[in-house]
């Protein structure tokens, strides 16, 4: 099953397609929350699609073809409305900034297209004399207006140091790295198999929901992730309701305060949940750091990440 590779017809026809929706949603953002509701069924229904060829196959979506997989994780991904939501709003913001870029220069009416999307690298421009394009990295997603116009300034003027520097502080962040880690595990996850070679995740749920939120924590969908990070050992995924875990964690060399550590970090997502503050996603909250400094070996667990994957 492994070794299967699906490819999908037409699924680069159906990403532009979305792309040019979201578009024509940003340009007239204020007054298209039915029109952004119905989008998000459409990308419900055409993940759900893709996922039904796969099965039929008796594969998963693991088993696409490269382009594929990742035009398929995108349109999952975007199924998170709080995901559908901020991608609009910030290709509006990008939009507005890119006319402004473009009518000072006295380049208009030109052809212009804004894409967020799952790309490799940061961002792509490309503008001549009757069209200018600009796309960008997923990972984008929440920054905050100083990057993403910083990003539009890069694409349609050139690169400046200065833009160059806050582009690249806000790519090695957490925040942006979360994102793109996210996009892989939606496809990468083979099979939510709780039991690893040497943890049981169920196991390891039933004892930190009893140690810290009094057995009261509903279960979430479990899993070990198929591809090994160093950095990032573990995500919550809301919209699926799915703590997945690194399977670097899986080990016998790896305490098991560690993983329940990992563990405990992420169920305090699905615990807390997601707050806005000024427009902006938030989850590490002062709340949430209060949370996590409960856990019993919460030093001896910080201290032994620290080290592990500071090489």
């Amino acid at each position: 099953m492994d070794h299967k590779i699906i490819y999908l017809k037409n699924i680069k026809i159906q990403e532009n397609n979305i792309l040019q929706e979201i578009l024509h949603l940003a340009s007239n953002f204020q007054e298209n929350s039915w029109r952004i509701k119905q989008l998000h069924q459409s990308l419900i229904t055409k993940a759900t699609i893709i996922e039904k060829i796969c099965a039929e196959q008796q594969a998963t979506p693991a088993n696409l073809a490269d382009q594929s997989r990742k035009i398929y994780a995108w349109l999952k991904f975007l199924t998170d409305e709080d995901y559908l939501h901020l991608h609009v709003k910030n290709t509006c913001y990008m939009w507005k900034m890119a006319k402004d870029i473009l009518s000072m220069r006295g380049q208009k009416p030109l052809q212009l297209m804004i894409a967020i999307n799952n790309i490799a690298g940061l961002y792509k421009g490309k503008i001549s004399t009757s069209a200018a394009s600009i796309m960008v990295s997923e990972g984008f997603i929440n920054a905050p207006n100083a990057v993403l116009q910083a990003l539009v300034e890069s694409a349609l003027l050139g690169k400046k140091q200065k833009n160059t520097q806050i582009i690249r502080e806000f790519a090695s962040t957490e925040e942006y790295s979360n994102v793109l880690l996210e996009l892989d595990l939606i496809a990468e996850v083979m099979a939510e198999n709780p039991q690893g070679k040497f943890y049981n995740l169920d196991e390891l749920f039933d004892k930190v929901n009893h140690e810290y939120f009094f057995s009261s924590l509903p279960k979430p969908r479990l899993a070990w992730s198929r591809i090994n990070t160093y950095r990032k050992l573990g995500h919550y995924e809301s919209a699926r309701d799915r703590v997945v875990i690194s399977l670097t964690l899986d080990d016998a060399k790896v305490p098991e305060f560690v993983v329940e550590f990992v563990l405990y970090h992420e169920l305090l997502h699905k615990y807390h949940g997601t707050k806005w503050v000024q427009g902006k996603r938030m989850v590490h909250t002062k709340e949430f750091r209060a949370s996590e400094s409960q856990f019993k070996f919460y030093n001896e667990a910080s201290e032994w990440l620290k080290i592990s994957t500071s090489g």
